[in-house]
């Protein structure tokens, strides 16, 4: 039956949001400048400038050398009727006609300025010539449409018109670049937010327990690899084992707990061969194998890190023996070299070492060879418990031929990383294998807090996170 994804608050991250937002804020900056640079085409395109010569105007009476009428209220009223003539369809043709023309496209608007006998006129047209000539020409032609509704009264010009220099309809280009900016910015992120929402990956501890087709065996929190810029920059990191001081007592402690569950479940079926895998690359499968083996010699057992991975072998990296001098297990397995020289114990970790730091092409005749079977029969009878890390079961077939060797496996899974569907689909593959299925170890997960807490609340959450769901 397909699985279908279906959105619960407690299984969004903000974390893992805002992890998308900041990974392609890339996209985030392109948004913003294409809307910067739209935004100002669009409106130079559809920018047309019009132009408009204004002047002022007194309403007096004739025979009354430039005196106002004494009602205030009287002269507001002729003013009004001004305005009517001057807007009026006899007054364009008398403008149309004094200027040559059929007719004229410019827009002429009067209105009185309040509780005054003042009228101000405005005449917009295409060019600023064009604007110029129409409010002369209806300054010369009015009297001739007014004389038909005053005889006494007349219209003083207070302040002359003037040729525009400058359109009047200035486009605030930079206030719609700010808006369409904001708003194809913030338009961008909630898209990123929404395809993380939708992704169906495990993002939270309850989506895992909701999701996954498997018990969740624990939950490491996210651990900083670089601890300062300097080791950023030069890409110089130390390896997250539990036993190195650098590492956190959440990361720590987490590790060894979930290695107390994974002992006891072995211990109590008799089994001592663990699989540990995962899905894709990057999910922190080589560390938490590195880290599980030596939570196991913390309690004086004897233990094996048998590092299965032939095509892209991490665990000589992981214990920094880059120049170390060590019998590969490729080499071993090609050669007739002894059993005793291909374990190597390391005094500081306390386990037993199986490396390989070299890539080998033809892994997959190596792994299934019956020099392989029969070493993994011989560790059996001289440690307590062997720690196998295989490649990713997505990417080559060598996981699955090393499942043959375990008696049980688990997945590492990484925050927000790989399908849910995929997971389940895997946990099948492994429990159609001779090792049983663990379940589901959940790593590097970041916890959204939306307000600080005290070192004894979190103490608390991880005391409280110890008991195992049942698998499912």
């Amino acid at each position: 039956m397909e699985e279908t994804k279906e959105i619960r608050l407690d299984e969004i991250s903000i974390w893992c949001i805002l992890r998308d937002v900041v990974r392609n804020a890339w996209v985030v900056v392109l948004a913003v400048v294409a809307a910067y640079l739209g935004i100002a085409g669009v409106l130079g395109l559809l920018y047309e400038p019009v132009y408009t010569s204004s002047a002022t105007l007194a309403v007096t009476a004739r025979g009354n050398s430039g005196g106002a009428y004494s009602s205030l209220n009287i002269t507001t009223q002729m003013a009004d009727v001004f305005t009517e003539v001057f807007q009026s369809d006899v007054l364009r043709e008398q403008i149309a006609l004094d200027m040559g023309r059929d007719s004229v496209s410019g827009e002429i608007t009067a209105s009185v300025i309040s509780e005054t006998n003042l009228v101000t006129l405005q005449v917009t047209s295409v060019t600023p010539q064009d604007a110029y000539e129409m409010i002369q020409s209806a300054l010369r032609n009015y009297e001739g449409v007014s004389d038909y509704l005053f005889s006494n009264a007349r219209l003083q010009i207070v302040q002359s018109p003037q040729i525009p220099y400058g359109p009047s309809n200035v486009q605030n280009i930079r206030r719609y670049q700010r808006l369409g900016m904001l708003g194809a910015g913030a338009l961008v992120v909630v898209c990123i937010a929404l395809f993380n929402i939708m992704r169906f990956t495990v993002k939270t501890r309850k989506s895992a327990e909701r999701n996954l087709d498997g018990r969740i065996l624990g939950e490491i929190p996210f651990e900083q690899k670089y601890h300062s810029w300097k080791e950023a920059l030069h890409r110089s990191k130390q390896a997250l084992l539990i036993q190195s001081p650098a590492v956190s007592m959440q990361f720590a402690e987490a590790l060894r707990r979930a290695s107390a569950r994974i002992e006891q479940h072995m211990r109590r079926r008799g089994q001592k061969v663990l699989i540990v895998t995962s899905i894709g690359e990057n999910e922190g499968k080589s560390s938490v194998a590195a880290n599980l083996a030596i939570a196991l010699a913390e309690k004086g057992r004897r233990v094996l890190l048998v590092d299965g991975d032939l095509k892209k072998p991490a665990q000589y990296r992981v214990f920094d023996q880059q120049d170390a001098k060590l019998i590969q297990l490729s080499e071993w397995l090609e050669s007739g070299k002894t059993f005793k020289g291909l374990l190597h114990f390391e005094k500081k970790s306390g386990i037993f070492w199986i490396f390989q730091k070299t890539s080998v092409r033809a892994s997959g005749r190596l792994l299934k060879s019956d020099k392989m079977k029969s070493l993994m029969e011989a560790c059996r009878e001289q440690v307590d418990f062997i720690v196998i890390d295989t490649p990713p079961l997505a990417e080559v077939s060598d996981g699955e031929l090393l499942l043959a060797y375990g008696d049980c496996a688990l997945v590492v899974t990484r925050q927000d990383w790989v399908d849910v569907r995929i997971l389940n689909d895997t946990a099948d593959t492994v429990r159609q294998s001779q090792s049983e299925f663990l379940g589901f170890l959940l790593n590097a997960f970041h916890r959204d807090r939306l307000s600080a807490l005290s070192r004894y609340g979190n103490y608390r959450h991880y005391r409280g996170s110890q008991e195992v769901p049942d698998g499912r």
